[in-house]
């Protein structure tokens, strides 16, 4: 059985040029990169802020995170482990080398009590929320 590129133009046979380029690239500077940006989801509730990064594959002694300023900066790294033990790699399409990323973070976010978990290549990063001040008071008339 032969490993055959997918091609998004033409799904039936692969582009002899695409190939032929894929292939000059994947040899010539390997599946090492030097960095990446990985996949990141946030959403929130009513008492957190809830940041996802997808880094599968990553050890989580690679991970640093800093709160500075209300900027919340999450960096790290994922390390090509080449274990050719009879392999050929035909294609590597997951990315390697290191990533930063940074998020303001919004007024009512706490910097005490952030929380940080990895788990299933997934980074997650919670951040909780201030309690909500009733802006609400009774003046006395004299």
């Amino acid at each position: 059985m032969k490993l055959v590129r997918y091609n998004q133009l033409n799904p039936a046979y692969p582009s002899a040029v695409s190939s032929m380029l894929d292939k000059f690239f994947s040899d010539s500077f390997g599946p090492v990169a030097k960095s990446f940006n990985p996949a990141v989801d946030i959403s929130e509730d009513e008492k957190a802020y809830d940041i996802q990064l997808s880094v599968p594959g990553a050890k989580k002694e690679n991970f640093k995170i800093e709160l500075v300023d209300g900027t919340l900066t999450i960096s790290g790294e994922r390390k090509w482990e080449e274990k050719k033990e009879g392999k050929n790699y035909h294609s590597v399409e997951s990315q390697y080398g290191s990533f930063s990323r940074s998020f303001f973070l919004p007024d009512d976010a706490q910097s005490e009590g952030i929380e940080a978990s990895y788990e299933d290549g997934i980074l997650k990063v919670i951040v909780p929320k201030a309690e909500k001040k009733i802006a609400k008071s009774v003046i006395e008339v004299k």
